[in-house]
């Protein structure tokens, strides 16, 4: 089975980069899930309001399953964050590891 990775990468406005900080510290503290290895966020060098989340997965169905969250606490604060994005800066990307 090979390991899957989601990269989310995004900018948010200055003026809600607190607001931002502590939505998301709470959130990585909430989101275990069967097969999430890792979760991890980081910041761009030369540019503190631009991020990159990075969740690594056991396995593909894992990663397929992510979505299926029913804590209602973890939604709210992912439509809290997604507010704190500045527009059309978010890329999503899906990895799955080679098996060579």
């Amino acid at each position: 089975m090979s390991k899957a990775m989601f990269v989310v990468n995004y900018e948010i406005d200055e003026a809600k980069r607190e607001d931002y900080l502590a939505s998301i510290k709470e959130y990585k503290s909430l989101i275990a899930a069967d097969g999430l290895e890792r979760y991890d966020v980081y910041a761009l060098k030369g540019n503190p309001n631009a991020f990159r989340e990075v969740f690594e997965f056991a396995d593909r169905e894992s990663f397929e399953n992510f979505d299926d969250c029913d804590d209602e606490r973890v939604n709210v604060l992912v439509t809290k964050m997604e507010g704190l994005k500045k527009p059309n800066t978010t890329k999503l990307e899906t990895f799955f590891e080679l098996d060579v």
